[in-house]
């Protein structure tokens, strides 16, 4: 008994020790991130300077329009030349740089077990701080993000600690460096809480909030007291009862702005594919979509007084809440132009984030919502301002798929607890839209496009003792082992989701096509009559109705299977047999696999993969 006594003060003495080592680390991350962000900025600002003047100049405040370029109508060449030097170094130094960065820090965490290479810190600030500083529509935040990250990752490697800390001091690197950016500490923790963590407890939150609370500090000492915009008050008559019209109207601009969310995420990944028709090493793709981005911006000056497009745009925000930003279809036409300019300037090769954008036509959206509202309701009491910071986070809640952390960082830079209901409401409202009209956020809709699937919770290991047959979530179609690919299309036009197809021969099982491989063929125009059965997965699975998703995961990991067929006793016999389909995907969906992965496996840990699916 006194030996086990000992065995365990000596284990948590040991997990004391790791937790109080974390907590040190975490400051270092706060200081390293913030002392990143000030830096980043920096950067943005001599680029910027270089660029649109022709002066070595680190001044740049990004609440100013920016003023006439030296150059005349040549600051059109501005981006090319940005483009060309950023394709550069993306190509040669650091491919993880291009793009919005937070994509590449969730697959470090979920498939590359915290593994970030260290030329990405240099390179992705570089690159960044060229296509913003260059005139690009791209946001700061996330490149801030992935550089906080991958020093966290570093900085783990090199102390060689354990893996779990490893992910928590990336956790750390990117929600310092969001608290850093906008003086936002409860953000920055919610931030890396909702998109980074694959653990909730103790000892991977407090981490995290000494790395928020650092940052923040850091920031104070060079951005002062004060959030990134300035805000307007947004005191509410009624701020316990909200009146019938303005419950409505919340209610409606999340409803729209979910819309818009929904319509934002598909535009970058659609103009990404249209690039990449321009053959080439990227340098040729990149200076064609930058040049329509000098054009863009230019005309916008020429005819609207301001560029309005280029770089982070939050000048134009500051112009929505300050109220200077009145005309309902200047602000309607800016949010869409920037939702093209963003698309462009991503698609075509840059290296920036996305969340700065959305923050721009999320409170272009709100803006334009709110001079509709007057125009119907004279006298109507939401103001354009008001309308503006709801829409800001709005946008931000439903193109990320982190809700709590917009409402939560919009609470934070208005200070004001009154903006907190309509802000729930509304912010609640887009989330559910855009969940509703397409599943993947920003982020994991570049994943998902890899096949890499990310679960949307966090959830206790008691799932594992769930049976399976209860993640099965979609529907499926027994067809016959010859069957067509227009045999199924016939079928499926009577469900509402995409199915799971089972090839059958009498009672022989010969494959499933998953449905992503049946969106797959339709989306990129396979012949209807190409055989399903050169869409199947050839080696699924039979498991009975009352398996346990513990035992299905330890069974799929041997078997190195990626699809489950279900039936009541584990034998097929005929359609009639069949209960359903459950694949790697819907176990990655709806059960936390990260903290289990290994659970049931007889072989020893092997180097992670590059997909989703059982390792």
């Amino acid at each position: 008994m006194y030996k086990r006594f000992d065995a365990v003060r000596a284990n948590l003495f040991r997990e004391t020790r790791a937790e109080i080592a974390t907590a040190a680390l975490a400051v270092a991350m706060g200081v390293i991130a913030g002392l990143g962000a000030v830096g980043f900025r920096k950067l943005i600002g001599i680029f910027h300077n270089l660029f649109f003047y022709g002066r070595f100049d680190t001044v740049y405040d990004n609440l100013q329009h920016s003023l006439p370029s030296t150059w005349g109508a040549f600051v059109i060449l501005a981006p090319v030349v940005g483009a060309l030097i950023v394709t550069f170094l993306v190509n040669n130094f650091a491919p993880e740089a291009k793009g919005h960065g937070i994509p590449e820090v969730i697959d470090a965490v979920y498939f590359k077990r915290g593994v970030i290479r260290a030329p990405v810190v240099l390179i992705k600030a570089l690159a960044s701080s060229i296509s913003i500083g260059s005139g690009g529509s791209v946001g700061r935040e996330g490149p801030i993000v992935q550089i906080g990250a991958a020093f966290g990752s570093q900085l783990a490697l090199w102390m060689k600690i354990p893996e779990w800390q490893r992910l928590v001091l990336i956790a750390c690197g990117g929600g310092a460096g969001i608290a850093a950016t906008f003086n936002t500490p409860l953000g920055g923790v919610l931030f890396a809480a909702e998109l980074l963590l694959v653990e909730i407890s103790a000892r991977t939150l407090i981490p995290v909030m000494i790395a928020s609370g650092t940052a923040s500090l850091i920031g104070l000492a060079f951005f002062g007291d004060s959030a990134s915009f300035v805000m307007p008050p947004l005191m509410l008559s009624h701020p316990a009862a909200i009146p019938g019209l303005e419950l409505l109207s919340y209610i409606l601009m999340g409803l729209l702005t979910g819309i818009a969310g929904m319509l934002y995420i598909r535009s970058i990944y659609w103009f990404e594919d249209l690039f990449k028709h321009i053959p080439g090493k990227g340098y040729l793709r990149h200076a064609l979509g930058m040049l329509l981005i000098g054009v863009l911006m230019y005309l916008m000056l020429r005819y609207a007084g301001h560029y309005y497009t280029e770089g982070v745009g939050y000048a134009t925000v500051q112009d929505a809440l300050g109220g200077a930003l009145t005309m309902g279809w200047l602000a309607l036409l800016l949010a869409v132009l920037k939702v093209l300019a963003t698309s462009i300037t991503l698609g075509s090769g840059a290296s920036g984030g996305v969340f700065s954008p959305s923050l721009y036509i999320g409170a272009m959206l709100g803006a334009a919502f709110a001079a509709g509202v007057h125009a119907l309701v004279p006298g109507a009491s939401i103001t354009i301002g008001t309308a503006a910071v709801i829409g800001m986070a709005c946008m931000v809640g439903a193109t990320t798929g982190a809700a709590v952390t917009a409402v939560v960082m919009t609470f934070e830079m208005t200070r004001d607890y009154h903006v907190i209901i309509p802000l729930i409401i509304s912010v609640s409202m887009a989330y559910a839209m855009r969940r509703l009209l397409l599943a993947d956020t920003v982020y994991t809709m570049k994943l998902t496009r890899r096949g890499q699937h990310i679960t949307t919770a966090i959830q206790s290991q008691l799932y594992l003792t769930r049976l399976a047959l209860e993640f099965i979530n979609a529907p499926f179609l027994c067809l016959h082992a010859d069957a067509i690919l227009d045999h199924a299309l016939k079928r499926w036009r009577r469900l509402h989701k995409t199915p799971r197809v089972v090839l059958l021969d009498g009672e022989t099982l010969v494959g499933i096509v998953p449905a992503h491989a049946l969106r797959a063929a339709v989306d990129s125009g396979v012949a209807r009559s190409t055989p399903l059965r050169e869409l199947a997965d050839l080696k699924p699975v039979v498991v009975e109705s009352t398996i346990q998703v513990f035992d299905l995961v330890s069974l799929l990991r041997r078997q190195r299977a990626h699809n489950a067929l279900m039936t009541r006793d584990g034998t097929v016999a005929g359609p009639d047999s069949v209960l359903g389909v459950v694949t790697w995907e819907d176990l990655v969906e709806n059960v936390n696999l990260a903290g289990s992965l290994d659970l049931g496996n007889e072989e020893p840990k092997q180097k992670p993969p590059d997909q989703s699916t059982p390792p």
